[in-house]
Parts: structure tokens; sequence; C-alpha cells
């Protein structure tokens, strides 16, 4: 099969304009396309979803171990005729400057995947060459096996780049798209996935597909990405399910949509079954749920109806008192306060189960990994239990962390965060649950356990 990682020089550089496009131009040759994207990001396997029409799926080599990324890669790509692994960043940059632990690079090394590495070869000649000779440099022997320029004057300027790169690299410029020859992409704000699931941007796609036929070769891509398939053996996704039904409720709109799939395959594995609502159209809790799910997302940019939706917001209110095991991820979290108040601060009711509101900021609040370890009376995970994930906000809490659900440790620092009351942990952190399986038996016991006994904690709202 073919399967490759489109890296970059660094951010900006056009790694989502090249993977969708190629993805989108691959699948106009009758191609059945896989996407993936190295790291903890939301947003752009959502283009790859909407492009590829197969879910993307996230690999990450800080919060998974190596076995479990080879499988998801396996099992997603198994009915495939290309994978397309999107980078992170640069392609050395991960979570430390100083080992490749995270990067695109050791996603590379892991799934035995070759790379085409992207330059903006802007304003430059031979000294593309250089940048390109320091990436194969860098580090051990990358799988480098070809170049795609970006953003150069014409095809003359191309053919200068790629005599120089080719002559001191040793491998080929596979291609070019000269400046201007698509639209700008549109800023990747988390108020757009609305706009990529309704289709809105596909006239967008095509056209990236039509210009990266014209000066990109792809059937030289064909070539020098062919690999082998992964062979893996039993993964955590093999698991021995519960012997009793388990229901979860998940909270999945336009509002909240931020899941890993794994996770929800993970829970599906585990012997639950899931029952999807929508609290953006006002619907109910699935009577049938014996715990709750609500993710993450931009509850903000819907703020006016998720307020309004007082059938929605009550029943989930009901869940939490009946002492449904319920998780609240970022976005959750925000829809679980007293309100949001928004950056233009108008103030949004929301459901008042956990004091204190959230504001909305123009500035990124929080950005990173983070190692998470449980408090005693958490369901989910305890004070000797540790899982990964990460965290990404624009907005802020204001309120006491009285009840913190967690412990948080990040790059520049550690805290107690979120909220726990009984049978809810709510807070900014989005858990990964392959980093630790553990996590879905605890939550899938719990909700086995359930007492129909009102919870006086969150009855106090």
């Amino acid at each position: 099969m073919n399967r490759f990682i489109l890296a970059g020089t660094g951010s900006g550089v056009g790694k989502t304009t090249f993977t969708i496009g190629i993805m989108r131009a691959l699948m106009k040759r009758g191609l059945k396309v896989q996407g993936f994207k190295c790291g903890p990001d939301y947003i752009d396997p959502t283009y790859h979803t909407a492009v590829t029409k197969r879910p993307s799926r996230n690999i990450d080599s800080f919060m998974m171990d190596h076995d479990t990324v080879r499988a998801i890669v396996a099992r997603a790509s198994q009915d495939a005729d290309a994978a397309i692994i999107e980078g992170v960043m640069g392609f050395y940059d991960g979570k430390s400057p100083l080992t490749n632990e995270g990067s695109s690079a050791h996603i590379s090394e892991i799934t035995k995947s070759p790379v085409i590495l992207i330059v903006n070869a802007a304003s430059m000649a031979r000294s593309a060459a250089a940048i390109v000779k320091g990436f194969q440099m860098l580090e051990g022997n990358p799988n480098i096996v070809g170049v795609i320029a970006n953003r150069l004057g014409s095809k003359s300027h191309f053919e200068i780049v790629k005599s120089a790169i080719e002559q001191e690299c040793g491998i080929p410029v596979i291609g070019y798209l000269p400046k201007g020859a698509v639209p700008k992409m549109p800023s990747r704000h988390l108020g757009l996935v609305p706009a990529i699931e309704r289709g809105d941007l596909d006239s967008y796609f095509d056209s990236l597909a039509a210009a990266i036929e014209e000066t990109v070769d792809m059937e030289q891509l064909l070539e020098i990405t062919k690999t082998q398939s992964l062979d893996v053996a039993a993964s955590i996704f093999d698991a021995q399910p519960q012997r009793k039904e388990v229901h979860i409720a998940v909270a999945k709109d336009a509002a909240f949509n931020f899941y890993y799939e794994e996770n929800l395959e993970l829970l599906s594995a585990y012997g639950a079954t899931l029952h999807y609502f929508s609290p953006l159209q006002n619907e109910e809790v699935p009577v049938k749920a014996q715990g709750l799910y609500i993710g993450g997302g931009f509850p903000e940019e819907f703020a006016e109806g998720l307020a309004k939706n007082e059938v929605a917001k009550q029943s989930i209110r009901d869940a939490l008192m009946r002492g449904l095991p319920t998780l609240a991820e970022c976005g959750g979290f925000m829809y679980l306060t007293k309100e949001i108040v928004n950056r233009q601060g108008q103030v949004f009711p929301m459901l008042g189960v956990v004091p204190g509101r959230v504001r909305m900021q123009d500035k990124l609040a929080a950005l990173g990994y983070r190692e998470i370890t449980g408090v005693p009376g958490n369901f989910l995970i305890n004070e000797n239990e540790q899982t990964k994930g990460h965290e990404f906000h624009y907005s802020t809490y204001e309120g006491e962390h009285t009840s913190p659900a967690y412990f948080s440790k990040g790059r520049f620092r550690a805290r107690q965060e979120g909220y726990l009351a009984e049978n809810l942990v709510a807070g900014y952190a989005h858990f990964h649950f392959a980093s630790y399986p553990q996590l879905v038996k605890n939550w899938l016991t719990a909700c086995l356990e359930v007492d129909n006994e009102l919870f006086p904690t969150i009855n106090e709202y």
C-alpha cells in the first residue's frame, strides 16, 4: 500500500493544504484514502474526514505507547489504498526540544512510514538544499524520500530549487505550488468546523486537488511512498467486553464534537453501547443511559441556543442527580458551569452544575500535553493512576477550585484542576483513553453501580 507522512519544516508551511489537496486528488483516481494526524489536534482531522469520508485518527507517541500507535494505523487503514499522515509543527517538533518524542519524526520511525518534506522555498535557490540537508542530518537516518516546494515564484524558480536539492540531498523534488495558486485556506478556527461538515468547503477542496495535480507528480508520489502494511499483534482494542450491558449517552453535535475516535471505539470494545444526542437540538439524555459523556467543542459559538434549550439542560441535570457517572471535557465542562461570557461581554446561562463561570478571551489560555493523576473519589481515575491528555482553550474558569477532579501536570506547571462532585468529573483536560485503557474499565464499572438516590452535592445547583 501507500503510506506516508506529509511533514513540514515548521508550522504554517502548508501541511494541511497539501494533505487535503493530495487526499482529494487521490480519491479522484478512485483510491480509498485514510487520514491521520500527528498530535492531539481536533481541527485538521475534521478536514481529513470531510475529504475522505472516513474518520481521521490522531496518533501521538507521547499519549500512546508505540504498539498502540501502530495498531491504530493498521486497523484504520487495512481496507485503504493510501494512508496519509499529516505531521505536526516542524518535522522534529514534539513534547521536548531535546528529543523526538511526540514529533512527526518519531511517528515516522514507529510506523515505518516514508516522509515527504514540505519546504517553503520562497525567495530561495540553493539555500533550500541547505534546509533539506539539515533535516536529513539532524538525527539518525530519517526516511525522507521526497520534497515538495511551496510558494515558488514560477516554474523556472522550481527548476532551480529542484536541481539544488536533488544534487545536494539525493532525493527527488516531486512538485511545487506557486504563490497564489490556490485561494488562501480559511483560518482553522473552531467555528469553521460546522461549515466543513456541511460541505461548504467542497469546492475549495476540489480547487486544491486541481492545483496540486497540475504541478505535483502524483505518479512519482505513489511510486516513492510504497511500503509494507503494518503487522500488528493483539492490541488494547481486542478487549474482553463487560458481561453486562452498559449504555453511555454521548453529546454530539455542532457544539460538542471533539472526541477521539479511539475513545469511542475503546468504550465499545469494552462493552458499552453508545447513544448519541444533541443538546443543541434540545434533545434529552437517552432514557437507557447509565453514563454520560460530554466532550469538547465550542459551546461559546452556540451559547445563545444552548442557553435557551431548557429541555436538554434539565435532562442533563436530572441525569447527574440520578448519579450517572459523567465525564465532561473542556466544552462539556464549560456547558456545566453557571454561565458563559463571550468576547463581547454577553452572558449566557448554562446548567449551573459547576459553580463559577467561564469567560472567553482572544488570547490562548492553555495549550499543551498533560499528565493527569486522579484524586480520591474520582470514579474515572484514582490517586494511584495516571493518564495522559492535552488542553487547548481560549476561555478561563472564574471560580474556586474547592473540589478539584484531578492533578494535572504540564511542561510549565502542575496543579489541581477540574471539578469533582460525586459521579461527575469535569475539567478542561481532554483525556486520551488509549494512554490508560483502565479508565474505560473504571467508567463502565461505575456505570453498573449507579444508584438512583439523589446526590446532594450536585443537587445544589
